[in-house]
């Protein structure tokens, strides 16, 4: 089973930016796109921002364009998420999955998260 460990969440004043990264256990972690997610307080899961196995190409949430960015390193299976201009509606537990290419997890399993906390 692939492990999925989140880091680097915390709290930070609006128009801050934050760089969570997210370690993946596994071999065939380059064979697969990416992908970061997000749950703030009384909703559901949703999707933030992907990248292609290459890392080629990226897509991203109408909510994260423009001021995010994720980028993947395959020898060290990570991807990261930089996030520029937070504003407190970007609250919330951040998490990161392997994605199906259009926004949907693969694995129906999560880790712990790294909680974002934007204050005004």
């Amino acid at each position: 089973q692939v492990q999925l460990v989140e880091s680097g969440g915390g709290l930070v004043q609006a128009g801050g930016s934050l760089r969570l990264s997210c370690a993946v256990s596994g071999r065939t972690f380059s064979t697969y796109a990416m992908a970061w997610f997000r749950q703030a307080p009384g909703k559901e899961r949703e999707f933030v921002a992907g990248i292609s196995w290459s890392g080629g190409s990226t897509y991203y949430a109408d909510s994260a364009k423009g001021r995010f960015s994720i980028s993947r390193d395959n020898a060290k299976n990570t991807v990261y998420l930089q996030m520029n201009s937070l504003n407190p509606e970007d609250t919330a537990v951040y998490y990161c999955n392997a994605d199906r290419g259009d926004g949907t997890p693969k694995y129906d399993y999560w880790g712990q998260g790294t909680q974002v906390t934007v204050s005004s």
